[in-house]
């Protein structure tokens, strides 16, 4: 028992370092340039929020964290033209995604504190609204209850799992984004499309990273590879692999 106990961690800290790799090359793969900072989206925003649902929300954070310290390790900090605190902002850029797997992973529980989650998007609108610029572009943060009306619906439908996961993130990084760059009224109307066209993209991102994964993992179990180490969603999963 003993030592099946062992291989089940073994593996689990072998499944982790795999995330943690992947995670590292889908953050070399740009997908689109923040407005207002010269930083970009890449595939690990797609990829990210579906590490805690496989390795809990502990794990999962942790592994989004390692994932982005150590591509600042490789490339250094964001090269900015503006005060330190301007680029200290952006390189931490990975806290929205936190709170992005934060999100998808406790979305899958039924009750107890995941609805704490919840918190989160609201508070992003009040500090938005805080702002003098965001006061009036209020309507800009009205994205932010993307989560709050997809609570209900995510255990039916993983897509809408996903859009309150990447809103969630979105949420933290217009409240962050704000304070930090100051951009103006203009810039926040033009990005309303740009937000929702985007957003879509990540969100159907998220849903085919989970599926993909999903099915890798069912089908390692199946081979008894992994048996018995991750669960997975079989409502998710190939009907050959079941």
């Amino acid at each position: 028992m003993k030592y099946q106990v062992s291989n089940i961690k073994k593996s689990k800290i072998w499944f982790l370092i795999f995330f943690i790799v992947v995670g590292f090359i889908a953050l070399q793969i740009p997908v689109n340039v923040l407005v207002g900072a010269k930083v970009k989206f890449t595939l690990f925003d797609l990829f990210s929020p579906i590490s805690g649902a496989f390795l809990g929300s502990f794990f999962g954070i942790f592994a989004v964290v390692v994932m982005q310290l150590f591509n600042l390790i490789i490339h250094g900090f964001t090269n900015i033209d503006n005060s330190s605190v301007l680029k200290l902002a952006a390189t931490l850029r990975f806290l929205p995604m936190v709170f992005g797997v934060w999100y998808f992973a406790v979305s899958k529980k039924k009750a107890g504190n995941s609805r704490l989650i919840l918190l989160i998007p609201l508070l992003s609108i009040i500090i938005f609204n805080l702002h003098p610029v965001g006061r009036t572009v209020w309507f800009y943060s009205l994205f932010w209850f993307a989560p709050l009306l997809a609570w209900p619906l995510r255990q039916r439908f993983l897509v809408a799992r996903s859009f309150g996961s990447t809103f969630t993130a979105h949420a933290v990084g217009g409240a962050v984004w704000i304070w930090a760059f100051n951009l103006p009224a203009g810039v926040w109307i033009s990005l309303i499309p740009v937000v929702i066209l985007e957003r879509s993209i990540f969100a159907l991102g998220i849903s085919a990273s989970y599926i993909f994964l999903n099915n890798i993992l069912a089908l390692l179990s199946k081979n008894r590879i992994l048996a018995g180490v991750f669960s997975f969603d079989k409502k998710y999963v190939l009907e050959f692999l079941k």
